[in-house]
C-alpha cells in the first residue's frame, strides 16, 4: 500500500483563495461559546487576541444562561447575547424552530464575523448555520467533519488532546489573529461582598460541588481535608451554590465556614485572596486559575486532564488513570476509581502550594 500523505485534511477546509478576514476593519465580532462558566473563562485569551487586532470593534459573546455570569469578569467583552441554543438541548419540540428568536436578534445586531469555539467533541456546524441565517458574512470554526459552506473559514481540527485554550488560539492564528498569550485572566469587581469572617484572615477555600455526580470527590474526604486545613491554622471557607447548601454544610462540619449562593464576582474575590483552593474539575478551578489562586484539583475521568488543566497559576491535578476515561458520563457506572485519592494526598499538595508556610 502506498504511503499516505501527511496532510489528510478535507480539501474544502481552509480553501485556497479564502484569505484572512480584515479584522481591523470590522465593527462587531461575535464569539460563540454557549457552554458553562469554566468554558467561558477559558475564552479570555481569545478576547485578548481579538482586541489586539480589532481595537475598535464591539466584541460580543453568545453565551448560555449558565455561562453569562462569567462574561462580566472578562474585561474585553463588550456585550453578551444569552440564549439556550438548540444544539445544547436534549429535548426539542418537533416542528418548532427553537433558534428563530435568536436569529432575529443576531440579524439586528449586524455582526461582521462569528467565531465558533468548540471542544474536540463538539461540532461547529449548528452555530455556523445560525450565523448564516443571521446574515453574518464571515464564519470561522474548526471541525473534523464536512459541513459544506456553512463556515466561510473552516480550519482543520487539531489533535483531540490539545488544551482547550490552545485549541481556540490555534483557530484564531489560522485566520490571521496572533496569540497574545494563553494565560487566563478575570476582572475582580470593585463592589464585591466577601464574608466578614474572611477579612484579614488566612484562609483556604474548599469547593466540593460539580456539575454532575461523576465529577464529585466524596464529601467525607472533602470534610477530612477541611479538618486538616483547619488544624494548620487556616480559616476554611466551604463554597457552593444555594442548591449545594446541604453538601456544603456536611463538608464544613463544625470547623469550616459554609458559604453558599455567592455571585460569581464575589466568589472571584474570595478565591483571589485564598492561600489555596481545593476543588473538583469545575468552573471554580478555572476561576481560581484566572485570578491566580493556587489550586488543588480533583480531576475525574470524565474528561482528559491535558485539555483542561490549570496553567495560569500554581496547581496540582490529582487523578488516577483508568481505562474508561474519558467517559463523559454524568453518573459513574463503576466506583469512581479515577478519584481514588486519599485526604492525606490532597493535604500534602495543598501544603506544597500554599502562599504561606504551615503554622
Amino acid at each position: 500500500m502506498p504511503d499516505l500523505p501527511a496532510d489528510l485534511r478535507h480539501p474544502a477546509a481552509h480553501r485556497p483563495g479564502h484569505g484572512d478576514p480584515e479584522w481591523s476593519a470590522m465593527r462587531r465580532i461575535l464569539v460563540v461559546r454557549p457552554d458553562n462558566v469554566g468554558d467561558v473563562l477559558m475564552t479570555g485569551p481569545v478576547f485578548r487576541a481579538l482586541r489586539a487586532v480589532a481595537p475598535h470593534a464591539s466584541l460580543d459573546l453568545l453565551a448560555s444562561p449558565g455561562g453569562t455570569a462569567a462574561a462580566a469578569l472578562l474585561p474585553e467583552v463588550d456585550d453578551v447575547v444569552t440564549a439556550s441554543v438548540s444544539w445544547q438541548q436534549l429535548d426539542l419540540v418537533p416542528g418548532a424552530d427553537p433558534d428563530a428568536d435568536l436569529v432575529e436578534e443576531l440579524t439586528a445586531r449586524d455582526h461582521d464575523a462569528a467565531i465558533v469555539l468548540t471542544s474536540f467533541s463538539q461540532s461547529p456546524w449548528p452555530a455556523a448555520e445560525l450565523a448564516r441565517r443571521a446574515g453574518i458574512g464571515v464564519r470561522v470554526g474548526t471541525s473534523k467533519e464536512f459541513g459544506g459552506a456553512l463556515l466561510t473559514h473552516w480550519v482543520p481540527a487539531p489533535p483531540d488532546e490539545v488544551h482547550q485554550v490552545d485549541r481556540m488560539l490555534g483557530l484564531l492564528a489560522a485566520v490571521g489573529v496572533p496569540s497574545q498569550g494563553h494565560t487566563l485572566h478575570a476582572r475582580v469587581p470593585l463592589d464585591t461582598h466577601v464574608p466578614a469572617a474572611l477579612d484579614l484572615a488566612r484562609y483556604a477555600v474548599v469547593a466540593p460541588g460539580a456539575s454532575c455526580p461523576s465529577r464529585r470527590w466524596p464529601a467525607e474526604r472533602f470534610a477530612a481535608v477541611v479538618r486538616g486545613l483547619a488544624d494548620d491554622g487556616l480559616t476554611v471557607a466551604v463554597t457552593g451554590t444555594e442548591r449545594e447548601a446541604e453538601l456544603v454544610a456536611a463538608v464544613a462540619g463544625d470547623v469550616g465556614l459554609p458559604v453558599t449562593g455567592l455571585e460569581l464576582g464575589d466568589l472571584a474575590a474570595v478565591l483571589a485572596d485564598a492561600e489555596v483552593v481545593v476543588a473538583n474539575n469545575s468552573g471554580g478551578v478555572h476561576l481560581a486559575d484566572a485570578v491566580g489562586a493556587p489550586v488543588v484539583e480533583l480531576f475525574a475521568g470524565t474528561e482528559t486532564v491535558d485539555q483542561y488543566r490549570p496553567r495560569s497559576t500554581r496547581a496540582e491535578v490529582l487523578t488516577r488513570p483508568v481505562s474508561c476515561s474519558p467517559c463523559r458520563q454524568l453518573v459513574c457506572p463503576f466506583d469512581q476509581e479515577c478519584l481514588e485519592i486519599g485526604p492525606d494526598e490532597v493535604l500534602a499538595a495543598s501544603r506544597r502550594l500554599r502562599r504561606v508556610g504551615v503554622a
